[in-house]
């Protein structure tokens, strides 16, 4: 009783002046050691159990009545351990000793009692207080196993407890269970209270930096206690979150970035931050005044246009066509072709005179290896006219069916047009088609006149 008392009375005295560290996810364990005291009278008067009626009162009875119903021993008397699950819910496994010497008003024999129990309990300290709050009254259910007198029974368990949270690991716990027992015959429905210090333990410190995650506001990365746990990896007085270059020392009037060329600049918006600029250019020099760093200026002596990457329009070839509009800028062309050369009628003959001598196997599409050289003849002059389209044209004389010979024609012409491509024409600049036997050049009544039917022809591609 008076060990019972004491824990009352200090929790009285001190009530209020808790510490807002309560058993959470960041301090998830706890243990409570403490006393215990067993009474059986105000639980409802009926003759259900070991215990007549007449050692009963209605449920709730003289609740208080701590000197003629309360069994206490002078000693540790109770031990549980519980852990905190998630979303304000506790378990707690407890084990408890005591002797049974008083059943509602009458004197017993010095009775053994042991308990062991769990229970799941229910804060609800965050809906009254808010979270963080020292008061922590929680509901609970559950169920265990009790012996009196080395006779065992089951009960069904309901609960309320008080925590009162005094520093930062440790409170008290006041709690009274209501046991209801389960055997009729062997069991004894009672209340059992309890009060004891608890120590929680197991707090959560993800990074190492000695402040656990609850008080830690960068709980992943390792940090100094002046700022809440969060680092000041440069050591310049301004923590990460707010320094702009947490890498390196700086000033506070640049966000904890330092201005290394003195520009009035920081050098996390300074582009050339080793070398005192213009704020227009972001920090960069321009030594000829183009607009145009000198970083970026292929020429930062000499003004030229952004365009030409500040310097003045050159004419490669001397065509009179600057760069810029020149198509061809190495190669020199006229002004209505883009600085591109033309391609002339001479040139369209020389390329047929060519291409009227391209040789395919007999019957079929596969160029003959002694056309090669003709060929490259007709590629070199495609390469210098590089903007100019061309148009390969398949004919052949009137012998075989019209459906043959036109798709004969296809294939050679298509053939002339992927080896082209081969040594190095594009195939954008090229088209092929097949006419067959439509566009004749001569008769083709004669031997001759088919000979010069059967051929292939090159043409400007239309655009």
């Amino acid at each position: 009783m008076k060990h019972l008392n004491s824990i009352l009375v200090a929790a009285l005295l001190i009530f209020g002046v808790g510490v807002a560290n309560a058993q959470d996810e960041n301090n998830p364990w706890a243990i409570e050691i403490g006393f215990n005291a067993v009474d059986t009278f105000p639980v409802g008067v009926d003759d259900e159990g070991r215990l007549p009626a007449a050692t009963k009162g209605d449920m709730f009875d003289e609740y208080f009545n701590v000197n003629d119903h309360w069994n206490i021993i002078p000693s540790v008397s109770r031990v549980s351990v519980s852990r905190y699950i998630g979303s304000g819910f506790i378990f707690t496994a407890a084990g408890s000793v005591n002797r049974i010497t008083q059943v509602g008003d009458v004197r017993v024999d010095d009775l053994p009692y042991y308990s062991a129990d769990g229970e799941v309990k229910y804060s609800l300290r965050d809906l009254i207080n808010g979270p963080g709050g020292w008061f922590d009254p929680s509901l609970g259910i559950g169920g265990g196993y009790t012996w009196v007198d080395d006779v065992g029974f089951g009960t069904a368990n309901a609960l309320a407890s008080v925590r009162i949270w005094l520093g930062e690991n440790w409170g008290v716990n006041l709690q009274s269970t209501y046991k209801h027992a389960f055997e009729d015959e062997y069991g004894i429905q009672h209340f059992q209270h309890s009060a004891g210090v608890m120590f929680q333990f197991g707090g959560k410190d993800t990074d190492g930096d000695g402040i656990y995650d609850s008080e830690d506001e960068c709980p992943e990365t390792p940090g100094l206690p002046e700022f809440n746990g969060c680092p000041d990896t440069d050591g310049d007085g301004i923590e990460d979150r707010n320094d702009a270059c947490p890498n390196t020392p700086g000033l506070a009037e640049f966000n904890g970035c330092p201005d290394t060329d003195g520009d009035g600049i920081p050098d996390n918006q300074d582009e050339c931050p080793t070398v005192p600029g213009l704020a227009e250019l972001n920090g960069c020099p321009d030594a000829d005044g183009d607009g145009i760093t000198d970083a970026e200026d292929e020429c930062p002596n000499e003004a030229g246009p952004a365009a030409n990457n500040g310097c003045p329009w050159p004419d490669r070839d001397g065509d009179g066509v600057l760069d810029k509009d020149d198509e061809c800028p190495d190669v020199p062309g006229t002004v209505a072709n883009n600085g591109c050369p033309e391609v002339t009628v001479e040139v369209i003959n020389q390329l047929n005179e060519y291409s009227r001598t391209i040789l395919f196997d007999y019957d079929k599409a596969t160029i003959r290896q002694e056309s090669y050289s003709t060929l490259q003849n007709i590629a070199d002059i495609m390469k210098e006219y590089p903007t100019t389209g061309f148009h390969i044209e398949g004919h052949t004389d009137s012998r075989g069916s019209d459906s043959y010979n036109l798709d004969l024609s296809k294939r050679r012409a298509a053939s002339v047009m992927n080896y082209l491509t081969t040594i190095g024409i594009p195939g954008d600049r090229l088209t092929s088609e097949g006419y067959g036997e439509a566009n004749p050049i001569a008769t083709n009544n004669t031997a001759a006149g088919r000979q010069q039917n059967r051929r292939v022809e090159i043409s400007l591609k239309d655009e």
